[in-house]
Order: structure tokens, then C-alpha cells, then sequence
């Protein structure tokens, strides 16, 4: 049952390439959105904040178009970039893209509220030792956080994993580029006698999201347990 074709290794090959590069993409620019809305007052933050989020309630296919719109060959910003080699329509690094946005609500919400959960006065104590803001940050605020960080990075991982109408609407289903997990099986369940196949693909995409899932929950509580050791 799980004699995978060479096709079939190509989307799981390519879903583990896109998932992993969106989530590395995101993480930094998540870490700092997520630490401007947790302690920034300033104003447009709840614009800010509805901006991050809006991937969350838009339908993927309006992402997709967006993405086309902004990034294709002769989008606003894909014309410039394709004159220097940057390509992301109609390539992997497109559907990273497209999964690196979609799964950006879910990583910012999860850092920001474990970093809201960060007890200030350890902070304030570190402060009024001589520590620096970055110092604060790097060996206060951040391994405090760190649950969350693992938390949010993991629901991002598993959300470009399943990611499919932003990224066929911006990358299209091409065997080999941009054909991811669920672009196969959508596929497959349109071939006469691909049931099987898709239903491989299936268990594969589940256990793989069921193990991103099961990791960082042995990590956040090994986390755990050393910061309240320490």
C-alpha cells in the first residue's frame, strides 16, 4: 500500500522542501511582529494587527490571486524582481511563499501570547541589574517565550503542509515544481483509479503533520520543565 511512485515521492519531497523554507522564512519577521503587537503602543496596531491576520479569514483562492497579482511576472513587485532572477509565480519557491503567508496568523498569535504570558517583573529585575533591552530580550524574555516560538513555528509548519488554494491559484499544480502533498492527491481524486494513490498521500500528509505536532510538544514540555527547574 505505501509503494510509492516517483511522482509521489516528488510531492512529499517538495511538501517537506516548501513547508520547511516558509517556516524558516517566517520565523524571524514573525518574532518581531509578534514582540511589536505584544508590548508596542503605537498607533495603526490594531491595523497592524488585522493585516497579519487577514489571511486567516480571507478565502485562500483571494490569497493566491493577490499573491499573482503582486508577485506574477508582470505583478507590481514580480516584474522587478524576474529583471534580477527572482521568480516565485509558477515555481516552488512560490508556493513557499504563498504557505509562509498563510501560516504567518497562526505563528505571530502563538509567540505573541506566549510573549504577553512573559512575567514583566523578570524583566524589570534584569533591567534594573544593568542589562541592556537586547540583553533582556535574548536571556529573559525569549527562553520564557520559547514555548510559544516552538508552538506557533510548528502550526506554521503543519499549515504550509496542508496549504493548497493559495498555492495553486499562485503556483498552479506542476508534477515535479510546485506539485505539493495536497495539490497530488486533489489530482489524483480526479484520475479514474486513484483512489489508492490519494489515500497514500493521505496517511503521509497526516503522519507527517501528526509528528511536527507530537516533536514540538515534547520540546515545549522539556522547555518547561528546565526554565522551571532554573
Amino acid at each position: 500500500m505505501l509503494d510509492f511512485t516517483p511522482d509521489e515521492w516528488s510531492a512529499i519531497g517538495l511538501s517537506l522542501k516548501v513547508a520547511s523554507v516558509a517556516t524558516l522564512a517566517s520565523l524571524f519577521p514573525g518574532l518581531g511582529i509578534a514582540m511589536l503587537l505584544a508590548r508596542g503602543r503605537f498607533p495603526g496596531r490594531a491595523l497592524l494587527d488585522g493585516l497579519v491576520h487577514l489571511p486567516l479569514i480571507l478565502p485562500p483562492v483571494v490569497t493566491g490571486y493577490l499573491l499573482l497579482l503582486s508577485f506574477g511576472r508582470r505583478g507590481t513587485f514580480g516584474a522587478a524582481l524576474a529583471e534580477v532572477g527572482i521568480v516565485f509565480s509558477f515555481r516552488w519557491t512560490g508556493a513557499a511563499l504563498a504557505c509562509a503567508i498563510m501560516g504567518f496568523p497562526l505563528m505571530v498569535r502563538a509567540m505573541r501570547l506566549s510573549i504577553e504570558a512573559v512575567d514583566r517583573r523578570l524583566e524589570q529585575a534584569a533591567a534594573t541589574l544593568g542589562a541592556r533591552p537586547s540583553a533582556v530580550f535574548l536571556t529573559v524574555t525569549l527562553p520564557l517565550a520559547m514555548p510559544g516560538i516552538l508552538a506557533g513555528s510548528v502550526l506554521a509548519f503543519a499549515k504550509a503542509m496542508g496549504e493548497f488554494g493559495a498555492t495553486i491559484t499562485f503556483v498552479s499544480n506542476i508534477p515535479g515544481e510546485t506539485q505539493t502533498l495536497p495539490s497530488a492527491i486533489y489530482s489524483l481524486t480526479q484520475v479514474p483509479g486513484g483512489e489508492g494513490a490519494a489515500l497514500r498521500l493521505t496517511l503521509i500528509s497526516v503522519a507527517l503533520s501528526m509528528a511536527a505536532l507530537l516533536v514540538s510538544d515534547l520540546l515545549a514540555r522539556r522547555l518547561a520543565r528546565r526554565l522551571g527547574a532554573g
